[in-house]
């Protein structure tokens, strides 16, 4: 049995700590767990309805929905933009909730986690991605979270894979959210 996991990250910039946190779980993932780290959200448009029509959704969107088609669960990594998450994270959301309660990611279980430069680690933006996840049907752990504080401190000089507490924090998250999917992927 094997377990695939959507990774989404909410930050779009080139050193993203998120993005490194998120190439960390993959590099970690335990044997049996693989974790797609989601390339082209910035490529998605704006969710509009106008543009998600029955005989297709813009090609950004579709590829989106696609492979989180073929996930068995999401592991949502959020920066903390302004006190909320990202709007890219948001869209990605949106576009996933879609159609109304047969979305991609309805069902499916979800972990949100992230690291942020203050000193919570981001737990506003994570607290808002979990609810919009919930509302989009998503199957949300409320109870696994991991906040990072101090990103650009933290990670200056070591990337979130060398970290064994981060390491160990992944782990954990990853090992929650591989039981709640493992149901469905068997």
């Amino acid at each position: 049995m094997s377990v695939r996991i959507l990774a989404l990250v909410g930050s779009l910039r080139a050193g993203s700590h998120n993005r490194q946190l998120a190439e960390a779980a993959a590099k970690h993932a335990p044997e049996g767990v693989e974790i797609e780290l989601y390339e082209g959200l910035a490529d998605v448009p704006f969710y509009n309805e106008d543009i998600d029509v029955e005989d297709g959704a813009p090609e950004a969107a579709a590829r989106l929905r696609a492979a989180a088609g073929q996930a068995d669960a999401f592991l949502l990594f959020s920066p903390e933009y302004n006190g909320t998450m990202p709007a890219v994270l948001k869209n990605a959301i949106d576009w996933l909730s879609r159609p109304y309660g047969a979305g991609a990611i309805s069902g499916k279980p979800v972990a949100v986690v992230g690291t942020a430069f203050g000193q919570y680690g981001g737990v506003w933006a994570q607290d808002d991605v979990r609810k919009s996840a919930g509302i989009a049907g998503g199957a949300v752990l409320q109870d696994v979270k991991l906040s990072i504080p101090g990103s650009v401190t933290r990670f200056a000089d070591t990337h979130p894979a060398d970290d064994a507490e981060v390491v160990t924090g992944l782990t954990e998250v990853i090992q929650q959210l591989t039981a709640q999917a493992a149901p469905a992927a068997a």
